[in-house]
């Protein structure tokens, strides 16, 4: 029997027990969110440095004046729109094994969009100055299109997060009875008077389609108008007409990794094998090695093309990537996050869960630092020779305070999701139970 189809032999009963037992605060929970809580605090000391003391404490310079905290927003960027991908583009396309993973993919959304808006702020060296980007921003600037469609794709993520929650945050009001009573007062009130009519599906439904639609063009917006942040400067290794797909393809290979971790987390943490299945596992590694195929060309495209032509800014990019001083970090983003990875993939084996899984870290971890050698290597390389300035400025490190920073950012994503997580069920139950029964009518 194919095991996205596994949990026909459960009850109804059965299932709302199995994805509603996970909702609570419990041990783990506390001592997990309290490890994250210390760990937030501490990084957070070093932003209180960042601010008493301008950004001066960090290694950026007049030369590099991005670093990672603008590579981590545009990683973050890229890895949101898997929502996007997974319960839009593949939701509407009907393709049935994604519903148990699709609120997954939306938690992943939500958590990273919400968390690239303040990674912004931290590379302001004076954020209390953040609302003359909308008070006298100009409309020329692709920095407030940036800001424009960050903040519309975070609102309708958390719409298309919430809406098609609704049958299940009214089940969690109606049988969650042991959890405190602000959180049942919750439940009341995001129900919104929901009780299964169907007329109350069709409208869900309707609105859930219209925003399935809504949300493709503003998500291949966000990425695209980040790339034009690059693209639409004449710097040898941004000046490139395929930098928007480029960070599309490149944004769908770090959310497919991202959502697999997530699902191998839920899946063994809150013992989830009949409804993630290994045959999800085996499907999202088919899905990942297809947008890997379109991202490699890509890579392919990004050498080739200026290396051919090879005029002389061009030529010394390409070679400081290939033999120069980045490219250590070049081969293995290349070889050892994308082109191993994908060739693994492509056996059945390495599509089960745990390798899968162990693929998806490596792959992620990949990702990110390819976004480190997209933003700082090309700023190292002006038209004018770097000359008369501190040492330290032909070249660029990342200091403590940067490091700590960024690890904040992560750390509040996990939160995000953990928070999620423990509010309502990663599992859509009345989609589940809808796909059971129509397996049981056949």
């Amino acid at each position: 029997m194919n095991e996205t189809i596994a949990k026909e032999h459960l009850s109804e009963e059965q299932i709302d027990q199995d994805l509603l037992k996970n909702v609570n605060w419990g041990g783990k929970f506390k001592l997990w969110m309290g490890f994250l809580t210390v760990s937030l605090i501490i990084c957070l000391y070093y932003y209180y440095q960042q601010l008493q003391n301008g950004l001066g404490v960090t290694g950026l310079h007049d030369y590099v004046s991005w670093g990672i905290y603008i590579s981590n927003f545009v990683f973050f960027v890229a890895t949101s729109l898997i929502g996007m991908l997974v319960s839009s583009v593949l939701g509407m396309m009907k393709v049935d094994w994604v519903r148990p993973v699709s609120r997954i993919a939306e938690l992943v959304a939500v958590a990273f969009a919400m968390v690239a808006g303040l990674i912004i702020i931290t590379d302001m060296g004076r954020p209390d100055r953040l609302l003359n980007v909308f008070i006298h921003g100009r409309v020329q600037s692709p920095i407030v299109w940036d800001i424009a469609v960050v903040v519309t794709y975070v609102a309708i993520s958390a719409l298309l997060l919430y809406i098609p929650m609704l049958p299940d945050i009214a089940l969690c009001r109606d049988k969650l009875n042991n959890v405190p009573k602000w959180q049942q007062k919750m439940y009341q009130r995001l129900s919104l008077g929901w009780n299964n009519t169907a007329k109350q599906f069709r409208l869900m439904n309707r609105y859930t389609r219209m925003l399935l639609i809504l949300i493709i063009p503003i998500a291949l917006s966000i990425h695209t108008v980040t790339s034009w942040l690059f693209a639409m400067t004449l710097r040898s290794g941004w000046d490139s007409p395929i930098f928007g797909p480029y960070f599309v393809s490149g944004a769908f290979v770090a959310g497919c990794a991202a959502v697999i971790i997530a699902m191998y987390f839920f899946r063994s943490n809150y013992k989830l094998k009949d409804y993630i299945t290994s045959d999800h596992f085996d499907r999202m590694g088919k899905l990942l090695v297809l947008v890997a195929l379109v991202y490699v060309y890509f890579n392919i495209n990004e050498i080739i093309v200026p290396g051919y032509k090879a005029n002389t800014a061009d030529a010394k990019h390409v070679h400081e990537m290939l033999y120069g001083h980045d490219s250590v970090m070049f081969w293995l983003v290349q070889l050892g996050g994308l082109v191993i990875p994908f060739l693994l993939i492509l056996f059945r084996p390495m599509r089960k869960p745990l390798p899968l899984t162990i693929i998806a870290v490596i792959i992620l971890a990949g990702a990110w630092f390819k976004r480190v050698l997209i933003v700082v290597p090309t700023q190292l390389a002006p038209y004018y020779p770097i000359q008369n300035v501190p040492e330290a400025w032909s070249g660029y490190s990342p200091t403590t305070p940067e490091i700590a920073i960024t690890i904040a950012s992560f750390i509040l994503v996990l939160m995000i999701i953990t928070v999620l997580a423990k509010l309502f069920p990663v599992v859509p139950i009345w989609e589940v139970k809808e796909e059971m029964n129509h397996n049981n009518n056949k």
